[in-house]
């Protein structure tokens, strides 16, 4: 493998990274432990340039790890830069499943809510929308009911929060999994008392970026990004991320590491969609 065909890995300033989805705190302090204890960084987090020429990133991939970098005052991190254009750059979505939650509480949340209106739908083939249109999302009941979430708002800004409204509506109240499953006999078969499932509308990643580049967050884990190729057990010292070393050198020591684990064969390439067990 050439060198200019591996993942572009490099390190950035953490300050110039931006997430673009609601961050879970509670998930920072046991990562910041196990980073510790291993004395290392197994996966670098996937970044991409924002458009609008500021020298930020939007962090695509490996939030929670570039917010605990932060909290253990590091400044630069170690990424993999991805260019918004890259043909192997795909945007996915996920939708909620939502268990262990009644019914009524499930559909009441939706019709409580300011700016949401829940409007049974006879089409099965609605689809969502983030812009314009009604249906910001579609809700099915445990019972296979489908439903539109409406509102009549039309910028793309203010349907974004009304999003964060829709999943604030159950999160606190329920058990969360994102699921690309919407065959809801099967969903009620994997998950004991299932709720219902709700269906987020497709995002385009200069969407995400235009949100993201102004301060809005997606909502935590309605969206997927799949990048190919992409680097992982990079396993790279924690030492080297001392803070007392410029960022310029921090580059030249990856260069070399890199072109040493090249040069003794450390690096594998699967071109071939993989499983891994070892998470």
């Amino acid at each position: 493998m050439k060198f200019a065909e591996m993942p572009t890995l490099t390190f950035l300033p953490v300050d110039r990274l931006l997430i673009h989805e609601r961050h879970d705190p509670q998930r920072t302090p046991p990562l910041i432990q196990r980073i510790r204890r291993s004395g290392m960084i197994r996966n670098p987090p996937i970044v991409s340039p924002l458009i609008d020429g500021s020298g930020r990133y939007m962090v695509l991939d490996g939030a929670n790890r570039v917010t605990a970098l932060k909290e253990m005052h590091y400044p630069h991190a170690l990424v993999q830069v991805v260019e918004p254009g890259d043909p192997g750059l795909k945007l996915y979505k996920w939708s909620h499943v939502v268990w262990e939650m009644s019914a009524d509480r499930f559909l009441k949340g939706f019709r409580k809510t300011p700016g949401l209106i829940l409007c049974r739908e006879r089409n099965p083939h609605a689809e969502a929308s983030l812009e314009g249109g009604c249906g910001l999302a579609l809700v099915y009941t445990c019972r296979g009911n489908l439903y539109s979430v409406c509102t009549e708002a039309q910028d793309l800004e203010s349907r974004v929060e009304l999003l964060h409204a829709v999943v604030d509506s159950y999160r606190e109240h329920c058990r969360l999994d994102r699921t690309n499953l919407h065959n809801i006999d099967v969903l009620r078969d994997i998950y004991p008392q299932f709720s219902g499932l709700v269906v987020f509308p497709e995002f385009s990643i200069s969407d995400i970026m235009k949100l993201c580049s102004q301060g809005y967050l997606l909502p935590s884990g309605i969206t997927r990004f799949a990048i190919s190729p992409r680097a992982l057990h990079l396993n790279y010292p924690l030492e080297e991320f001392a803070p007392e070393i410029p960022l310029e050198e921090k580059n030249e020591r990856l260069h070399r590491w890199l072109q040493d684990r090249l040069a003794r064969k450390g690096v594998r390439y699967y071109a071939e969609a993989t499983f891994l067990f070892d998470e």
